[in-house]
């Protein structure tokens, strides 16, 4: 049994396959019914969602399948009942089980439990859906992943800093992490990044200079500086971050063809500038559509293994 929890639970050969089968998906999107039946897929929220939500319900529709939307505050789950019982209550009746939620290692119980797939959308450590999203935008812009130079700039210590890494290395992109001292990813993660990068010939660089991260990249991503949950923290972190703010200024020490990703929501004027964004050299919104195809392809291949 096979479930997608972070990003290094696919080697660097399955990152591939995943990748063409969502490119696959993307120009044929009905063409493929692995959950034809319909088969469930339970998808389960603890935290709000927009991107996440709509893109697994129409998703598994789009695959054959039935999306059971649950927020997990209405279920038993949220009144105390141990996620063990609830996976494998949800094993026996499902096919597989996606889970927005806020502890990892509550997903890694829901996966030991549930016999069934089970893919992280979204965990206070790692975003691995978002990564796969990502690839397939830049392999749509720059083709080859292997040799490409990734900046991330922001909140390095958040979920997608920590999957930047792990997905980088895995297809062996040289990649940057700028972020003020504290705020980098867990010494652990970068560790298995560099481990991965060892075999791919990607890199890992740490740094908290903003345009060292940027110099010559040939793609900069950003992300929100406050997650959910961090509110309290807001103007800590807008005074803490105003360095890294994906201004044009900062862009212009990447490459001219350089592309801009965030994964959204964003705050123009914060971690990223309205005219960046908006700009030509974003694709945030071919990054947002192919959540879509991305997750399709994660599901199928899920269920085929």
């Amino acid at each position: 049994m096979r479930h997608f929890l972070r990003d290094d639970d696919l080697s660097p050969a399955e990152q591939v396959e995943v990748l063409e089968l969502a490119a696959a998906m993307k120009a044929d999107p009905y063409g493929f019914k692995p959950l034809a039946g319909p088969q469930t897929v339970a998808i389960m929220f603890d935290k709000s969602s927009t991107r996440t939500r709509v893109s697994f319900c129409v998703g598994v529709a789009d695959l054959g399948g039935n999306p059971l939307v649950m927020e997990s505050s209405s279920t038993q789950a949220g009144r105390g009942e141990p996620i063990a019982d609830t996976a494998r209550v949800l094993g026996r009746m499902t096919s597989a089980v996606v889970w927005r939620t806020y502890n990892q290692v509550d997903l890694e119980t829901m996966a030991e439990y549930s016999g069934v797939p089970v893919i992280n959308s979204l965990s206070d450590d790692f975003h691995p859906c978002q990564i796969l999203a990502d690839w397939l935008t830049i392999k749509e812009h720059k083709g080859d992943l292997a040799g490409l130079t990734v900046a991330y700039v922001g909140d390095g210590a958040n979920n997608m800093g920590q999957s930047y890494v792990l997905g980088a290395a895995t297809a062996g992109m040289h990649i940057r992490i700028g972020a003020p001292d504290g705020y980098q990813p867990a010494d652990a993660v970068v560790a298995d990044a560099l481990a991965i990068a060892s075999e791919t010939g990607g890199s890992v660089m740490l740094t908290n200079d903003p345009i060292e991260a940027v110099a010559r990249a040939d793609v900069v991503i950003t992300d929100t500086w406050v997650s959910m949950g961090q509110e309290d923290e807001k103007a800590e972190r807008i005074a803490l971050f105003g360095d890294y703010s994906v201004t044009a200024e900062l862009l212009s020490h990447a490459k001219p063809d350089a592309i801009v990703l965030h994964c959204l929501p964003a705050y123009r004027g914060l971690e990223i500038a309205a005219e960046v964004i908006d700009g030509p050299q974003s694709v945030v919104w071919d990054e947002a559509e192919n959540r879509l195809h991305a997750q399709k392809a994660i599901m199928a291949w899920l269920l085929n293994h």
